[in-house]
């Protein structure tokens, strides 16, 4: 039986090596063990705060993104509505002042029209009277007593008044 229980001495030994080395380890490692467990529990604490504080920030950069991207659509989409109305605002313009400008020239036509028109009634007037006149002058001149005669002479003026016309 004295393989399988030690010998009194050398459990004394063996209890006195491990009373010192207790007492060493007591004395000189316990101490900073302990003070390096506790600095790693607080470093650890302290991460995980930084941590829960960075997620929380990054929770409300995100926000703070999202409430921006929202103002910035917002903003495009009233520049856009501003620029069709703009644009609607710059066509209505355009076709009123096509308009008008098409109905001026209209008016400035039609009294070029009627300027023309009466110039020429007025240069036939002329004509008109000039032929009077030749005619009148012509009767006068041969004096004539027959009617057939006068008829013949106003025919041959009034056709060479036609071809008057057609060449003009």
């Amino acid at each position: 039986m004295e393989l399988v229980l030690p010998g009194i001495g050398l459990t004394f030994w063996m209890l006195l090596v491990f009373s010192v080395l207790l007492f060493l380890l007591k004395k000189f490692a316990w101490k900073p063990i302990l003070t390096a467990l506790s600095e790693r529990e607080t470093s650890i604490e302290e991460a995980l705060k930084s941590a829960e504080q960075a997620r929380a920030q990054m929770a409300q950069l995100q926000s703070d993104n999202e409430a921006l991207y929202k103002k910035a659509r917002e903003e495009r989409d009233q520049i856009i509505k501003e620029a069709r109305e703009m644009k609607d605002n710059i066509i209505s313009e355009a076709k009123r002042a096509a308009e008008d400008e098409g109905k001026r020239l209209i008016q400035k036509a039609n009294d070029e029209i009627n300027k023309q028109k009466a110039a020429a009634i007025a240069e036939l007037k002329g004509q008109v009277a000039t032929i009077s006149v030749n005619i009148a002058e012509k009767l006068i001149n041969n004096q004539l007593s027959n009617s057939q005669e006068q008829q013949a002479i106003i025919a041959q003026q009034v056709n060479q008044l036609n071809n008057n016309q057609a060449v003009a």
